[in-house]
């Protein structure tokens, strides 16, 4: 079956969501999401979003710490227009109905938190459920519009290219969609498709991402032609809750923004040996120094306390970690929180330019999916939410310059062919590769990288995806495969990525190459092509 719309997006998270409200004033919406409609990366976001909203800061001050963290790999004109657009976009996540948490004396301002990397309060938060809190309030509005149709349970499985005679890309003409509960693939023709998909921390073993974060636009961009980005920058995040019951929970960076101190096992404080802002130092250092410190230490975690804070403070700042951690019989108030790093977000991602295009066009992509160059090496805390709903409102402005000109596409897009497939009765092919590849990618391409550890992890990936790509060919196509085909794909890009980069710098650290080398102050790009 062949559905026609102006806009196909793929996603439903901050950046999806606002981009639709946006488009809709243009044309017909699609939004094709493989879970429920709010389950997304920004869903789970704890922290906020930073932006210049108090008179005492300023956007210097945010540009700055920005630059600082990107560690000489963000794009100076990005992170500008970034943080000055940043106040318009705030009031409009306002003006749809998102409570950003306000002081509870007068004047009643909205309540600013810090974190990591910042040298001022400049974060906007609901409680610690900022992101529950943005989906709530987008999903409501987008549930108002009538040209904006949301399929669930559906999920890209490949992007469909117009191509020249020598088999290179003219333009994306939407996507092949499979309908997850029913098993059929169908044909979504687009003016526009856009890659909102979010990140890919599913790559990784350990991860505060939920499962669908399995880099499928990024995958699906790469195998049409796109250029990719800076792939090797992966943040880790330094505290997610060490429990054996407990699966992939953030302990925010709010929580060390508030007063929190890490510790070890033994009581004793180490930030201070690594950094001057201790801490509150940023993400790559911090969760440098945690790695270091187990390993050195041979403990299986560090502690964050903040006991020191009072409790009634505690609950009502931090009400969801408050909750959870009790769940498994952890009191904030009095016990110290036992944490790890584990993989968070990705720096790197399709190339865009400032306003969202690719480097095929009529594809866009805007939110974690993307590399804009506002985070450079290192993502700054709570940047992310702030660059997809910027982003996502270029987007639509780049598009509806020339809207009113553009019509449908007629080339004739042949349907998906299942032919010659059969299905598969050996679902364990998936479930034993999905675990090697993110075993493999935890052991030799996580936070510590060296030049054999990355040459192994390429072997290996290279084995896997060659018989994904056997088994691709011979069985039906489900949601399982399709996601193990995407992070094999995004995997071998990481490991790829961080062999090309003879350098440690931001997130990327190798032992082989301690030393920043200016010769590699750049993107790193890598395309099919």
């Amino acid at each position: 079956m062949e559905f026609k719309t102006d806009f196909l997006i793929l996603g439903s998270g901050i950046a999806g969501l606002s981009l639709a409200i946006k488009a809709s004033a243009l044309g017909s919406v699609a939004i094709v999401t493989k879970k429920e409609k709010s389950e997304s990366n920004t869903n789970y976001a704890q922290g906020g979003i930073a932006a210049v909203t108090d008179k005492t800061d300023s956007f210097k001050e945010h540009i700055n710490d920005t630059l600082i963290c990107g560690a000489g790999l963000c794009k100076e004109d990005v992170v500008d227009f970034v943080v000055k657009e940043a106040p318009p976009r705030i009031q409009e996540l306002i003006d749809w109905g998102v409570q950003f948490t306000k002081s509870e004396t007068p004047p009643y301002l909205y309540d600013l938190g810090q974190e990591g990397g910042h040298t001022r309060r400049r974060v906007l938060h609901a409680k610690d459920l900022t992101g529950h809190e943005i989906e709530r309030a987008l999903n409501e509005k987008v549930a108002a519009l009538k040209n904006v149709i949301i399929y669930e349970n559906h999920i890209g499985v490949d992007l469909i290219m117009e191509k020249n005679n020598s088999g290179k890309p003219v333009r994306c003409l939407g996507a092949y969609v499979l309908d997850i509960n029913n098993s059929d693939i169908h044909t979504y023709r687009a003016k526009y498709t856009i890659l909102s998909t979010g990140g890919a921390g599913k790559v990784y073993l350990i991860t505060t991402n939920p499962d669908i974060a399995t880099g499928d636009g990024i995958a699906m961009a790469y195998r049409a032609g796109a250029q990719i980005a800076n792939m090797e920058f992966i943040q880790f995040h330094p505290t997610c809750l060490y429990h054996p019951d407990a699966k992939a929970f953030l302990i925010s960076e709010a929580v060390r923004g508030e007063g929190g101190i890490l510790k070890l096992k033994n009581g004793s404080t180490f930030m201070e040996k690594y950094h001057p802002m201790k801490s509150l130092a940023p993400r790559d250092i911090v969760a440098k120094a945690i790695d270091t410190e187990i390993k050195k230490s041979g403990d299986e975690y560090v502690l964050l306390d903040i006991t020191h804070r009072e409790r009634d403070f505690l609950i009502n700042r931090f009400p969801n970690i408050y909750n959870k951690c009790l769940e498994f019989g952890i009191d904030i108030t009095s016990d110290p929180i036992p944490v790890v790093p584990s993989a968070h977000y990705i720096c790197g991602g399709v190339a865009v330019s400032p306003y969202g295009e690719t480097s095929i066009p009529n594809l866009f992509a805007c939110g974690e999916v993307s590399c804009t160059g506002l985070h450079g090496a290192n993502r700054l805390a709570s940047n992310s939410l702030l660059e997809a709903v910027v982003y996502a409102h270029r987007v639509c402005a780049k598009i509806a310059d020339g809207f009113a000109g553009t019509k449908q596409s007629e080339v004739y897009i042949a349907p998906w062919d299942s032919s010659g497939t059969t299905e598969s009765d050996d679902s364990v092919v998936v479930t034993h590769n999905w675990d090697e590849v993110r075993r493999c990618m935890w052991n030799y391409v996580g936070i510590v990288r060296s030049n054999k550890r990355l040459e192994r992890a390429i072997r290996r990936i290279d084995l896997v995806q060659r018989e994904i790509d056997d088994y691709y060919r011979n069985y039906q196509v489900t949601k399982d495969l399709v996601e193990l085909r995407n992070i094999t794909i995004v995997a071998k890009l990481i490991a790829q990525s961080a062999s090309m980069r003879k350098e440690s710098r931001g997130l990327h650290y190798n032992i082989d190459y301690p030393e920043t080398n200016e010769a590699f102050q750049k993107d790193t790009i890598i395309s099919k092509e």
